[in-house]
């Protein structure tokens, strides 16, 4: 068949964007020799700082879970005066320059702020603190798992979960019995994104806690100190071993849903 114009003008720009996204990324791959690979990944600051990078993304996107997932459910399921504001809200830590999440964080766990007081009495420290970096990846990749969660659940038909409670189900039963299930993929995709969004955070974590070092705050010290020739191994290890996790987690939602 004969391919009209506007398939090519398509084809064209999804060569620039796929070109755009593949050719940096395949210079940065290729670039580091073997040896400098080698050297790199049994250094014990880089495996720490991965390891970090990981453990606390992990960490920002099992609370997103957790608090994030009733939420989303509320917001789905619910009309109230005052919605768009709290969805607007939700959305705002995608927009904010992140350096200044950092200095908002700081802020309030300063000791003059009594929110910081309260960390100080109970023994928690935000500044250069595993907690820290926590804190402001949650922040950041919370409205990315939110967000799909909830499209996720506006998915589900209410009428399954109406015949659930017609049947004498309770609230708590119909949502892990039917909603929970049927949403599962929407948010393990959510999961995904919180996580990938966490792990390569820089500017909020650089303010928070400069030490001990993510992955992102080493490469940028290497950078800084010796130049793109040492940070390069350590930035190819992080993008190689985040790829991995996230081809096993599509995969594994890939398989959620053909189950279900």
């Amino acid at each position: 068949m004969r391919r009209e114009p506007f398939f090519w003008i398509s084809l064209f720009c999804g060569v620039i964007v796929v070109g755009f996204i593949v050719l940096p990324i395949f210079q940065l791959m290729t670039e580091p020799s073997f040896d400098m690979m080698k050297q790199t990944i049994i250094d014990r600051k880089v495996l720490s700082s991965i390891g970090l990078s990981i453990y606390t993304a992990g960490a920002a996107a099992a609370i997103s879970f957790i608090f994030g997932t009733p939420f989303a459910y509320l917001l789905a399921r619910s009309h109230f005066k005052g919605k768009r504001i709290i969805e607007s809200i939700i959305d705002l830590p995608i927009v904010i320059p992140h350096p200044v999440v950092g200095i908002a964080f700081l802020s309030i766990a300063g000791k003059n702020h009594w929110m910081g007081q309260v960390f100080a009495e109970l023994g928690i420290r935000m500044m250069g603190s595993v907690t820290g970096i926590i804190t402001v990846l949650t922040f950041v990749g919370m409205p990315f798992y939110i967000n799909a969660a909830k499209n996720g659940f506006e998915s589900i038909p209410t009428r399954l979960e109406s015949v659930s409670r017609s049947l004498g189900a309770s609230m708590f039963s119909t949502f892990f019995r039917i909603t929970f299930p049927l949403s599962l993929k929407s948010m393990l995709i959510g999961l995904i994104m919180c996580a990938a969004r966490a792990v390569s955070e820089f500017g909020a974590v650089i303010i928070i806690a400069y030490h001990p070092m993510n992955a992102p705050v080493l490469i940028y010290e290497r950078f800084e100190a010796y130049g793109i020739a040492y940070s390069l191994p350590v930035s190819v290890w992080l993008v190689f071993l985040c790829l991995v996790l996230f081809i096993a987690l599509r995969m594994l939602t890939h398989r959620i849903k053909g189950a279900v």
